[in-house]
């Protein structure tokens, strides 16, 4: 029994069966316990009714009375003191009264055997066809004593009604079962569809339509796993992009490298050229360098738990030595840098927020005209800091701002002629800033520059 569909087939016939017994054994007991005393009164009563006319009326059949009497559903034994003893109506199954009962009946006493009946776990009293499950009165026949036991004849009392109604619980019974093989049918087979789609997703398909419109639960799941599998196409073909990009950056300067190397090898080669080539060297080895420091930083931020560690640092100065460092870079460009940097105090993973600022400010730099611009501006908040970063360098359309958070992404290169990079400097400013729940903003137009927008929330 392994599919779920046995399973919860096997599972619901158990809690059937189980309900039954279960019913069976709390109904027994209350009849034990409440229902049994109140019929043992009532036909105590209906036994003395047959008694009192008996004794009223002298000239009375007494068998005939009795033979009356039975056929409207009882069953009847009388004795008497001078040993008389007959049976009226259907037989007793086992005739088990004990002489005791005779003849505490035959002094007058009321026999309470319903009553007094044991209780037995798998025998409901008001069933035991016995003729001590029978309730006993004394009355006078002719100047002599009798003692009458008395008790519902159960066949009789089952009429057409009772047959149909227990005909209408078994098929009720194994119509429920026939249902239940069917709706466990219906509820199973979206999950059988489930395994066979996990089944091709081990396998590497990853294009998964389930076909599955219900609104339930399982309606959700269904739609929440093609979700998933396209969730996962798409990491899939990121993975894909990732190492073919990653494999390129890395052939190129090495490429590069091993050439120049080998034309370092010649022999009578003039100093100014091999200065030229160690130069290209450092420069290929130097990216290959940052490449694998940005490689290592964006894997290590996928890893947020362990890495982003905020704390309360000055970001003023932050951005203040910053400027600082790379003045000579925008001396030997020609740039002019305004900014204005109050002193301001966030809580937030120092290190991480500096990855930021260097990148956006190394790329305004870099994608600037001669003799350019650069405008950085911190303003503090009630409930958030905002860095802005403002370039007149080349600028971007609205395409190549869509996609430029990507990792490994280059804009046109006819437009960026001379200009190298990785793809991957903004794709570590998205991740940090997102790490810090904020948001960076992108305004940019062709030849006019380019301003980001940093957002941050007060944590």
């Amino acid at each position: 029994m392994k599919s779920i569909y046995s399973k919860f087939v096997f599972a619901t016939i158990a809690i059937i069966i189980i309900s039954t017994i279960l019913g069976f054994f709390i109904s027994n007991t209350y009849y034990h316990q409440y229902i049994k005393p109140l019929n043992d009164e009532k036909n105590v009563s209906v036994a003395n009714n047959l008694a009192g006319y008996i004794d009223g009326e002298a000239k009375l059949n007494l068998e005939a009375y009795l033979k009356s009497a039975a056929s409207m559903g009882y069953q009847i034994y009388v004795v008497s003191d001078s040993g008389y003893e007959r049976y009226f109506g259907a037989n007793f199954k086992r005739q088990n009264l004990e002489k005791e009962a005779v003849d505490s009946v035959l002094k007058g006493e009321v026999y309470h055997g319903m009553k007094e009946f044991p209780m037995e776990t798998f025998v409901t009293g008001f069933f035991a066809n016995e003729l001590r499950n029978t309730v006993g009165v004394p009355f006078n026949y002719q100047n002599e004593r009798y003692a009458m036991f008395l008790r519902p004849d159960i066949k009789l009392l089952f009429s057409e009604i009772h047959v149909l109604m227990g005909w209408m619980i078994l098929i009720m019974f194994f119509v429920s079962v026939i249902l239940v093989l069917i709706a466990s049918k219906y509820l199973v087979k979206p999950i059988a569809k489930l395994t066979s789609a996990t089944k091709e997703i081990q396998e590497g398909n990853f294009d998964i339509k389930l076909d599955i419109s219900r609104q339930d639960e399982l309606g959700v799941l269904a739609r929440s796993f093609e979700e998933m599998s396209l969730r996962l196409s798409q990491l899939d073909q990121m993975r894909t992009e990732f190492i073919s990009n990653v494999s390129h950056d890395f052939q190129s300067p090495l490429q590069n490298i091993q050439g120049y190397t080998q034309m370092l090898a010649k022999e009578n080669l003039p100093p100014a050229e091999k200065a030229q080539y160690i130069h290209v060297i450092q420069q290929e080895t130097g990216r290959l360098s940052l490449l694998t420091k940005q490689l290592l930083l964006l894997t290590s931020l996928e890893k947020e738990d362990f890495y982003f560690k905020p704390a309360a640092f000055q970001l003023g100065n932050q951005l203040k030595d910053l400027v600082q460092t790379y003045l000579w870079l925008l001396d030997e460009k020609g740039i002019a840098i305004t900014y204005n940097i109050p002193s301001v105090v966030f809580f937030g993973d120092s290190s991480l927020l500096y990855n930021v600022w260097e990148n956006l400010l190394t790329n305004a730099i870099k994608y600037n005209k001669e003799n350019g611009e650069i405008e950085l501006s911190l303003s503090d908040e009630s409930d958030c800091i905002t860095v802005t970063i403002k370039d007149t360098g080349i600028g971007m359309d609205t395409g190549e701002m869509e996609r430029i958070f990507e990792r490994f992404y280059r804009a046109d290169p006819s437009r960026f002629r001379g200009i190298e990079g990785t793809g991957l400097g903004l794709s570590i400013v998205d991740r940090i800033i997102k790490l810090h729940k904020g948001t960076i903003l992108v305004n940019s137009e062709p030849d006019k520059g380019t301003e980001f927008i940093v957002t941050l929330p007060k944590l």
